[in-house]
């Protein structure tokens, strides 16, 4: 079939427009009843999208425009055929476990980029402190992170032996740092919207940071005491803030648009369920890794041995791991095959 693509395209925007327009508001209110002539000007809306999605599949060029008539008809198609009572239902069961993960795996570049943007952050910064050991008074931002690593470990195991010295502080310190990993996190992802500028630069700092404090206790002989106080929260805290490098470069690869020919709006009415999805997974994140950090990872030894900390750290950290690689894929299977 010989077609003018982008006068067909410029001629049958406004139906795609007005249907998505309705499938929208279905979406706001999922018990909402159409009247008679609104359901024919749905099946009408339908019908025509469908066609215009076989017309322009053969186009390889044009994959941003059938992805979104994808979408869009798979929409409309799931409003045709489920029963709008079952629509209203939020489980936040099936949220946790199948529809943040599914997520996650479905921006699985963005989260790579990110995870490489930290880790080339951590290099620069373990060269920094392996070329010069006083570079950590520039680019650490913690008094205590400044000292010898040898001194704040005599000083932790000490206080520990005396006395609970955290007791009656742990709530506080809890809300302490999931209020600040959260802002740092909203904050990575925001900068999403300087075109992925920002959030490139927060990465990297983030790395920088975790490289340098890593190799100063290492060349310090504290190995063990640096996996012991920062494997538990950090199992959980490091990749919830590069999740939120994913969810920036999510918006911002919407913002630049890649070629794609559908509005700006469009771009970012698509992702934006992703995001927040992504955004309210992150938070419950860091609500753990803020309990984690208050009532365990500050407690060394002798109250608690290096080993058990370690050990509790990579148990969470393999659990995540197989959380999102592989929670849902069971249902997908399931759907796929029906």
């Amino acid at each position: 079939m010989i077609i003018d693509l982008q006068r067909f395209i410029a001629e049958e925007r406004k139906y795609w427009t007005e249907l998505e327009s309705i499938l929208d508001k279905l979406d706001r209110d999922p018990l909402r009843k159409m009247d008679l002539s609104e359901i024919k000007r749905f099946h009408y809306l339908y019908q025509r999208a469908s066609s215009s999605l076989a017309k322009v599949a053969g186009f390889s060029a044009e994959t941003d425009i059938r992805r979104y008539l994808e979408s869009l008809t798979a929409r409309a198609y799931a409003n045709v055929h489920e029963l709008r009572q079952q629509r209203g239902r939020f489980s936040p069961l099936r949220w946790f476990f199948q529809t943040f993960p599914e997520t996650f795996r479905r921006h699985i570049r963005a989260f790579m980029l990110a995870l490489a943007i930290t880790i080339f952050g951590c290099a620069i910064g373990g060269i920094a402190i392996m070329i010069d050991k006083e570079a950590k008074n520039v680019i650490l931002p913690f008094s205590h992170l400044k000292i010898s690593p040898s001194e704040r470990v005599a000083q932790e195991e000490k206080a520990g032996a005396q006395k609970d010295r955290l007791k009656g502080k742990k709530a506080s310190g809890s809300a302490f740092y999931m209020t600040h990993n959260t802002r740092v996190s909203f904050f990575t992802f925001a900068m999403g919207s300087t075109w992925g500028i920002g959030t490139v630069l927060l990465l990297f700092y983030n790395g920088i940071i975790l490289g340098a404090v890593a190799l100063d206790y290492m060349l310090g002989g504290e190995t063990t005491f640096l996996v012991g106080w920062l494997l538990p929260h950090g199992a959980v805290e490091i990749p919830a803030i590069i999740l939120a490098g994913q969810a920036g470069f999510v918006l911002a690869g919407a913002l630049i648009g890649w070629r794609r020919r559908i509005s700006l709006r469009a771009r970012l009415r698509t992702i934006t369920p992703d995001l927040v999805t992504l955004l309210c997974g992150i938070t419950l994140m860091l609500v753990w890794a803020g309990i984690v950090e208050a009532c365990f990872s500050q407690y060394h030894e002798p109250v608690i041995p290096y080993s058990a900390k370690i050990v509790f750290g990579v148990i969470e950290l393999i659990g995540l791991v197989l959380f999102l690689g592989l929670s849902g894929r069971a249902k997908d299977n399931i759907h796929g095959q029906k």
